[in-house]
């Protein structure tokens, strides 16, 4: 189940970028394309597991369909504290 493997390295990207954020992660958002060789139900499933856990502490995912063989994350969605947002 390689699904879980990917999930695995978005996690790991997301908690890099998560360094240089100011705020509470909320969102993630993973484009995946048609041809990427990934079942998006079972990638779904793997990357709510991990996001549910800190230092994601609940994090919406978004699965963003694509055309291709593209994997990638497509945004972070960050909550700042600020009323203007």
């Amino acid at each position: 189940m390689h699904e879980l493997s990917l999930a695995m390295e978005v996690c790991r990207v997301t908690a890099e970028h998560m360094v240089s954020l100011e705020g509470q992660l909320v969102g993630v958002g993973v484009e995946v394309g048609d041809d990427a060789g990934i079942e998006p139900g079972n990638f779904a499933f793997c990357l709510e597991a991990l996001l549910a856990g800190p230092p994601f502490d609940g994090a919406r995912l978004e699965i963003i369909p694509a055309r291709g063989d593209v994997l990638r994350l497509h945004h972070l969605e960050v909550d700042d504290g600020r009323p203007d947002n």
